[in-house]
């Protein structure tokens, strides 16, 4: 009895690693960008996201969406997981592809953009459209939130990344961020040192669509012809993974500039 309950227990904690929903950047990547937006925020920006948030900033905000995925309200269950991805298969674009009936990252931006404008929207309404905006954001900007509609993502693609069996989306959520055994902070000191003014300028780019085709063009590139992932893979990819949360949370902070200037 004793062997088939150890049995059990190891089963259930293998597949914390395996079965797990993988979320874009985790914790860490999303808190990453919300961070590097705080440093390009326009007055009136940063004074409205106060006006919405009090203290809560925006790199607490940005996990937020991820969290309330197991709230047991139907909009959480039933309606905001495909806000989290577009669907872009090889070789097409998003204009192509088109949104799918139940909407998708794209679309939830520009539903939560009208809400954050809308002077008769509550703040609790606000708060929920801000905090997603952000979040969705990040999203984009993880390659494989742009998937190829063949494997989730990435999340039917296994790999064994440093011995542990996992799958790609999750290695590009966390497992390379993790690595660098960096706060969010620390990461967002080291990544703000190297933005210069003239990338700022080159990533000021505010459309969703340049944002998910960029993902599309790197996700095409990442995929691994060996399964089992190390040094090599993250040699290769950390430099994609610094470049895309940078440029996440410029254009946070741009984004937000134009849709909360008074």
């Amino acid at each position: 009895m004793g062997r088939v309950l150890l049995i059990l227990i190891v089963t259930q904690f293998a597949a914390l690693f395996t079965a797990a929903p993988a979320f874009a950047w985790g914790k860490i990547g999303h808190r990453v960008t919300g961070a590097i937006a705080a440093h390009y925020l326009s007055d009136d920006a940063r004074a409205a996201i106060e006006d919405i948030l009090g203290p809560e900033g925006l790199a607490e905000g940005s996990t937020w969406a991820d969290f309330m995925r197991a709230s047991p309200e139907d909009f959480w269950q039933m309606e905001s997981s495909p806000y989290h991805y577009v669907t872009i298969p090889a070789g097409a674009t998003y204009a192509q592809a088109g949104a799918p009936p139940q909407g998708d990252a794209i679309t939830a931006i520009a539903e939560f953009t009208r809400t954050l404008k809308d002077p008769d929207a509550t703040r609790e309404e606000k708060a929920l459209a801000l905090r997603f905006i952000v979040h969705i954001i990040g999203d984009l900007h993880q390659p494989l939130h742009a998937g190829n509609g063949t494997d989730r993502g990435g999340n039917d693609f296994a790999v064994v990344y440093f011995g542990r069996e996992t799958n790609l989306h999750s290695v590009w959520d966390s497992g390379m961020i993790d690595g660098e055994q960096l706060s969010y902070s620390e990461m967002t000191e080291w990544l703000v040192q190297k933005i210069t003014p003239a990338e700022v300028a080159d990533w000021t780019d505010i459309n969703p669509v340049v944002w998910a085709s960029e993902s599309t063009a790197i996700r095409d590139t990442i995929y691994p012809d060996d399964p089992n992932l190390s040094y090599r893979y993250v040699f290769d990819h950390i430099g994609t993974v610094n470049l895309r949360l940078s440029q996440a949370g410029v254009r946070v902070a741009a984004y937000l500039n134009v849709v909360l200037a008074q």
